[in-house]
């Protein structure tokens, strides 16, 4: 009932004053519980995060309750910002709504007068924007005296609340002034514990004259005074600040008349700066200078973005929609940072001399609100949806700050860093700390697979000799045996587990057969014939070595000595038919496990005991194979369902129990009924150990907006069902579809390369398949259909004649290609025996 309920919402959405005005953007809209979701608006440079209400309440937990508010990388500005007319606090917003580019609150104000709120952060610009549109439905102006209320809390992305030294042993007190029509805050100093001086400041103020104003130690509007969250132990469900807190607060007031039957629109702004209130002032001066030309500007660039990859998908429209807002996520998690003093904080213990600095970095972040920062394992699972969805500018910058980063704290060593904060601090993944095996080992084939989908060689000259030494790092540095498999720390993050991972090893078998394919490009013959040997002899033994016929599935790790297998029922135990690997001849191999263990894999992992509709467990519980008993945590990240989604992509397993099971458990938290905001797919999904995001506090939650999830849709649809395999850097262009029931599939402007798309049609009738694609861009185009891996080939036709065709089988099933000229459009019918 609540479903259809908020269906109709959603339909209304488009006619609520303000919504419509704020820019013809689709929106999704709840009405839900609004103080227990938490939302964010964000751009490349700023974002704000608080809940659908219009408060501000304590968030996160990297720094307890002080990860939510404004921010500008690395710094945050205020806690939040509050409203009052004639002396009265606005009450709790009555709807919410994400558009493209910017949230809206709708706001009861009093008889005849509402206040629609819109909150966005300009791409270009170190600050957010808020509007305040109020609507007078009387019939005589409505007059009123207008309050602004904002507190400050200038603190650094790093230290957190448990390192060395802590934030809150480094925070300094701020300090709030006024000055022509403009709030600042101030954080200067230096603190102790090593940390170096600066000069942290936050600018506050309006497109309006203020007619008031005030400075103090609070200004938190309705939340005066204050519930603080204490650092560390029990604390009350809801916090309004932290112990840590060393804010400063002020107040603008204005008078405000908003015509009989019209509208007026209050422009806020909030910026910041490393470099003084003279910098910030500027920010805010920049931000305010057009205010709704910059929302217009927002949306114009957010609608572009969501013309690439249009999806037609009769069978599952909802998954369609979903991948329309992942664009926007995506969109949403690119951020930059300047001027990154690099050191290695070593897991919070020390904070040493800075190894180096890197001037810039534009990275797909991979979470709000504790995880805005720049990630190896994020970005390279992220990657896949990013090149799906045709954003390739983010993704290879993110790559390129991934090896700057790398480069600058471990020299010529190849080791990829894990988690680097926008100040620098690399948390893990320097010479202190082993680092993550498989985040060097998935770097090689991250670079290819961008390299693939836009043909950029530029961008491969530049990353192909870090993208070497790091498969040169996990060979010749993390396989102290000689066994072949690589050893160290990988995806799962958990004690007990034997020296060599299941991803580690898959991972390295792709990336050494992704380094030979760039090799070849690169025309390094030595590296090709040592990468291709390597992953030769390595996917040789794989099976042997990790196959455990009794459960079935694959050892989630082998244990030395004697490479004893280990089977626990993590997540990574679907990795083997997750990869996809390029092989000598330069073709597209999905699935590294043999058919019949894939198969019988991917069964096992589709029982009760691996996951529920919301999707796969991170560690399955016993019951339901033959392994031994073992502990789980049933907790469901959205990256584990999109490794099985893309799993059950690969072995041709597209049906509802199948595929659409984990496409459909990642996009139900998007929508209709959104998890916390709509449209935004979170870090983890409902579960029997995690509960579900709205029911904890805010202090204690996983991401309201996680990157990573993305993979578990967009790729399926448009890489496995649309079948678009692009390999630009060899010229070539291949679009093999497997349609995925009785509705037909529809692709429009997949981007591919610098400028160029594809548009794919695929249906599929009884023994006939038929796929009708466009090309446009230059390119040697193979158009074809996958049949039933047991399915013989009576006909095929292109354009109406028969044609010679190509027949190869892989484990999605019998795959039939026919050469095409791009620049037209061309039909292809297939017709089984």
């Amino acid at each position: 009932m609540r479903r259809v309920q908020l269906c109709a919402l959603l339909v209304l959405s488009l006619a609520v004053p303000g919504v419509a005005a704020a820019a013809d953007s689709p929106t999704l809209s709840t009405t839900d519980r609004l103080s227990d979701r938490r939302y964010v608006a964000s751009g490349p440079h700023a974002y704000v995060v608080g809940t659908e209400d219009g408060r501000f309440p304590a968030a996160g937990w990297h720094i307890r309750g002080e990860m939510g508010g404004f921010w500008t990388a690395p710094l945050k500005l205020l806690d939040g910002m509050w409203f009052a007319v004639d002396g009265a606090w606005l009450p709790k917003a009555e709807s919410f709504t994400s558009g493209w580019g910017y949230v809206q609150m709708q706001i009861p104000v009093r008889a005849g007068l509402t206040v629609t709120r819109t909150d966005t952060a300009p791409d270009d610009r170190h600050g957010v924007l808020v509007r305040l549109r109020f609507s007078n439905t009387s019939g005589a102006a409505q007059s009123f005296s207008l309050a602004a209320d904002a507190h400050s809390e200038l603190l650094s992305a790093y230290p957190w609340g448990w390192t060395t030294p802590s934030a809150q042993a480094s925070n300094l007190p701020d300090s709030a002034a006024y000055d022509s029509g403009t709030l600042l805050f101030s954080d200067q100093g230096a603190p102790p514990g090593g940390l170096p001086a600066h000069d942290w400041a936050a600018a506050v103020g309006s497109t309006e004259t203020p007619t008031g104003h005030a400075t103090g130690t609070d200004f938190r509007g309705p939340q005066d005074p204050p519930v603080i969250c204490p650092m560390d132990g029990p604390a009350p469900y809801t916090c309004d600040d932290s112990a840590m807190g060393k804010g400063a607060g002020g107040q603008l007031t204005y008078d405000v008349t908003v015509p009989a039957g019209g509208t007026k629109d209050v422009w806020f702004g909030v910026a910041g700066s490393r470099t003084g209130t003279a910098a910030a002032r500027s920010e805010l001066d920049a931000l305010l200078n057009d205010p709704a030309a910059e929302l217009a500007a927002k949306v114009a660039a957010r609608k572009a973005l969501g013309d690439q990859t249009r999806l037609s998908l009769p069978g599952d429209p909802l998954l369609a929609q979903g991948i329309d807002w992942s664009k926007q996520n995506l969109a949403d998690a690119v951020q930059e940072a300047d001027g990154l003093q690099v050191r290695d904080v070593n897991e919070g213990k020390a904070f040493p001399a800075a190894a180096g600095t890197v001037s810039h970095v534009r990275f797909v972040g991979a979470g709000f609100p504790d995880y805005p920062w720049l990630f190896a394992t994020d970005g390279e699972y992220t990657a896949f949806a990013s090149v799906a969805l045709g954003q390739f500018g983010p993704i290879e910058d993110h790559l390129r700050a991934l090896r700057d980063v790398s480069v600058a704290l471990n020299g010529t060593s190849g080791k990829v860093v894990h988690e680097v904060v926008t100040d620098g601090s690399v948390y893990f993944g320097g010479p202190g700390n082993s680092g993550n095996t498989d985040e060097s080992a998935k770097f090689p084939s991250a670079v290819a697979l961008v390299w693939r989908w836009t043909g950029d060689n530029a961008f491969l000259g530049d990353l192909y000799p870090f993208a070497r030494q790091a498969m040169r790092h996990v060979v010749q540095d993390l396989d102290s045996d000689g066994d072949g498999w690589p050893e160290g720390p990988g995806n799962v993050e958990r004690t007990g587990m034997g020296a060599e991972k299941l991803d580690n090893a898959v991972y390295a078998i792709r990336g050494l057969y992704d380094l030979a394919d760039m090799a070849q490009a690169r025309h390094d013959g030595a590296t090709r014939g040592w990468a291709l040997g390597r992953a030769n002899a390595l996917r040789d033994r794989f099976e042997s070595a990790w196959w455990m016929p009794s459960v079935p599935g694959y050892a989630d790790s082998l244990a030395d000595p004697g490479n004893h297998q280990l089977y626990q029922r993590y997540w990574i135990g679907a990795t083997p038919m997750e990869a996809e690997l390029t092989d000598a001849a330069g073709h597209a191999t999905p699935g590294l496990a043999q058919a019949d263990h894939g198969n019988a894999t991917l069964d096992v992992h589709e029982r009760a005991c691996y996951g529920t509709e919301f999707g796969f467990f991170h560690t399955a519980g016993p019951g339901c194979d033959g392994a031994p008993d073992s502990p789980s945590e049933e907790r469901i990240f959205t990256l584990n369902s999109a490794i099985m989604a893309v799993g059950e992509g690969n072995y041709g397993r597209l049906g509802a129990d199948q595929q659409q099971r984990f496409t459909t458990a990642n996009r139900r938290l998007q929508l209709p009924t959104p998890d916390e905001q709509p449209g935004a797919m979170p870090e983890e999904a409902p579960s029997p150990f995690y509960g579900k995001n709205i029911d904890r506090a805010l202090y204690d939650r996983s991401m309201v907006l996680q990157s990573w999830g993305a993979y578990g849709t967009a790729w399926p649809v448009v890489h496995q069902q649309l079948g678009v395999r692009p390999d630009l850097g060899a010229g070539r262009l291949e679009v093999v579809p497997q349609v995925p029931g009785a509705d037909p599939i529809a692709g429009d402007d997949i981007r591919l390369g610098s400028g160029g798309s594809v548009d794919v049609r695929a249906a599929h009738a009884g023994a006939t398949y038929t796929t009708t694609v466009f090309a446009h861009l230059p390119v040697k185009l193979r158009v074809g259909a996958t049949l039933p891996a047991g399915a013989s080939v009576a006909a095929v036709t292109l354009d109406g004649a028969p044609v010679t065709y190509a027949e190869r089988v892989t484990n999605r099933g019998r795959e039939v290609t026919v050469a095409a000229a791009p620049g037209a459009s061309h039909t292809l019918v297939v017709t089984a025996g």
